[in-house]
């Protein structure tokens, strides 16, 4: 079982040629991801009861992602995205990000969970952050950990906060990924891939295995004890660029989880990886990523969309 804890959202897309209404939110991008690539998953996180809450259920349900927490009394989340021209997004929210009583849960809801990803909204902002590190360190023992920290400056807006909390979580992971914005708005003048080497060392044999830097067109940049590595970005025509990290995301873990590299009797061998695998890895997460933005919103590929991509050889 894989299980995915953070926060959904409702994206409110406005485009010159007109507003749409998504669901979203980075972890539960991630979490639909894992599911459409044919894992089990669950997902720990929170929605209102309301039509935007209904609308994150539905879309939950479709992809058969599991929800062990119900609707609560709160709004449910919304993040507004304007699309420019070139298809790229900017964000405003209006967020409610708390999970009351979850750390007395976690044995139940955390039982034989192989992987543990958060990251983004629900790492950073309180008091549902809290709650958060409580379930990753309740999961370390027995699970992979990872970690996206997507950092959102229009509502982290501390970078001296984001830096010490990202790296909380970066010292408990055995995988993380951040684009280079997130590296260059973290750590202001330095190189991201120094950063992110940086990383690698955090917590010594006990930090993280693999460290990746998405860079847009010019594809994944990634590193591990055994090496460095990139892969290209494949050619495609963007429609937008919404949920395309959480895309690459979700084909990172499901590579790594199809080779049997997660739970945490795996470390070891996921520390000793070689740059090639992880090579192969960041491909397979990549042409997820491409079929993303070629179509609108975060709506990432299932496992049989991906494979034909790669059979036909387009860009998947």
């Amino acid at each position: 079982m894989l299980t995915v804890i953070g926060e959904a959202l409702v994206d409110v897309v406005q485009r010159p040629s007109g507003i749409e209404a998504h669901v979203g939110g980075s972890p539960l991008n991630v979490a639909v991801g894992l599911a459409r690539l044919d894992h089990p998953v669950q997902f720990i996180g929170r929605y209102g009861q309301d039509a935007y809450g209904d609308a994150v259920a539905a879309h939950l349900r479709s992809s058969s992602v599991m929800v062990p927490i119900p609707p609560d009394g709160q709004p449910t989340s919304v993040a507004t995205a304007l699309i420019d021209d070139e298809g790229a997004a900017t964000y405003s929210f209006d967020l409610a990000w708390e999970l009351p009583n979850l750390r007395e849960r976690l044995p139940l809801m955390l039982q034989g969970a192989t992987l543990l990803h958060t990251g983004s909204i629900a790492t950073a902002l309180e008091p549902g952050a809290a709650a958060v590190l409580a379930a990753v360190e309740h999961a370390h023992p027995s699970s992979t950990i990872s970690f996206d920290p997507n950092c959102r400056p229009t509502i982290i807006t501390d970078r001296e906060y984001a830096q010490r909390q990202v790296e909380r979580f970066v010292v408990l992971s055995d995988v993380v990924k951040a684009s280079d914005e997130d590296l260059e708005w973290l750590y202001p003048g330095v190189d991201p891939l120094a950063s992110a080497r940086r990383w690698l060392s955090l917590g010594g044999n006990e930090g993280p295995a693999v460290v990746v830097v998405t860079r847009g067109a010019r594809g994944p940049w990634g590193i591990t004890a055994a090496g460095e590595t990139q892969v290209p970005a494949p050619s495609v025509t963007v429609v937008d660029t919404v949920g395309a990290g959480d895309s690459f995301m979700a084909g990172l873990l499901s590579a790594i989880v199809d080779r049997g590299l997660d739970g945490a009797q795996n470390r070891a061998a996921l520390r000793a990886m070689p740059a090639e695998t992880l090579a192969a890895i960041m491909d397979h997460a990549t042409r997820a990523a491409a079929v993303t933005v070629s179509r609108a919103g975060a709506n990432p590929p299932t496992r049989a969309e991906l494979n034909h991509g790669a059979a036909s050889g387009r860009p998947a």
